[in-house]
């Protein structure tokens, strides 16, 4: 197995580390005029329930 044969230093530690970053939600803009809500993409809308032109949700 490989196993490190020093320490790593922790300014070394850190700067490896410096990329894992979490990102935030995607969101879009609801294509219902009356609406316009952001919501995630390819879901329905929690606002005016349209997915894809269609009303799927009762609201």
């Amino acid at each position: 197995m490989a196993v490190p044969k020093r320490r790593m230093s922790r300014s070394n530690t850190r700067s490896r580390r410096a990329h894992w970053k979490t990102a935030g939600p995607t969101l879009v803009v609801c294509p219902n005029r009356a609406c316009g809500e952001m919501k995630l993409p390819h879901t329905a809308c929690k606002n005016c329930g349209q997915y894809d032109g269609k009303q799927v949700l009762a609201v």
